[in-house]
């Protein structure tokens, strides 16, 4: 039997503001199986950032642990998790592109550590852009796209580096509500089609019910699987 992509043990995140302890997380317990799409669905505060952070290697949990592909990654030193954290794809609400470089050039920056031949490179690079419905705007910079369309690249960036997982925060919080509806069905091909496992965070019930399943978490509990 093959072990969950991501798997979270009883998470606890207590941070201090000022001398008041904040509890983010409460001993969170959390599975994702390869080829899962799962929603972390939950308002401002309710702890699905901190476990963003967590899952996605960006911070240390005060205790509990997170396993991905049966490695605790508290086992790890420093290279082994900025190398795990290369392996991760991350799409965020803001994208994050760099402004002078064109969409090819975005994606292709991102590809450091998969060791491709520039021509190789140049290929894999048109075959992402060509996945996420851009392989006609390559050439222009994110000033010249649409909102739509730079997320469609920061879609591409972050599959770059053949990633273990995706980890979206809040994918369609910074576009309108029809391109927010092409977003999806984009991340929805790239799981149903690709086999790629998904953990998206968002807020909107409309979103994560596109999801293959929807945790609710609500003061740093996930407080019940909705579907």
């Amino acid at each position: 039997m093959t072990a969950p992509v991501v798997e979270a043990i009883k998470l606890r995140k207590t941070y201090m503001l000022g001398k008041v302890p904040v509890e983010a997380l409460r001993g969170v317990n959390l599975k994702i199986e390869k080829g899962d799409f799962l929603a972390v669905l939950g308002p401002s505060g309710s702890g699905k950032s901190t476990l963003l952070n967590m899952v996605g290697v960006l911070d240390k949990p005060t205790e509990g642990k997170v396993i991905i592909e049966g490695v605790d990654v508290s086992t790890l030193n420093d290279n082994g998790l900025a190398d795990l954290r290369r392996r991760i794809g991350f799409v965020f609400q803001f994208f994050n592109l760099i402004p002078r470089l064109t969409a090819r050039d975005n994606v292709e920056l991102a590809m450091s550590i998969i060791g491709l031949s520039k021509n190789e490179r140049k290929k894999h690079v048109e075959e992402l852009l060509e996945t996420v419905g851009l392989n006609e705007r390559m050439n222009h910079k994110p000033s010249e796209l649409s909102g739509g369309e730079q997320q469609r690249v920061a879609i591409a960036r972050a599959l770059a580096n053949n990633p273990k997982f995706l980890l979206m925060d809040e994918p369609t919080g910074n576009i309108d509500s029809k391109t927010a509806k092409e977003i999806i069905g984009l991340i929805k091909r790239l799981n149903e089609e690709k086999g790629m496992t998904i953990i998206m965070i968002t807020h909107d019930h409309h979103i994560a019910s596109h999801a293959k399943r929807t945790v609710q978490m609500l003061d740093g509990w996930v407080k019940r699987e909705v579907n």
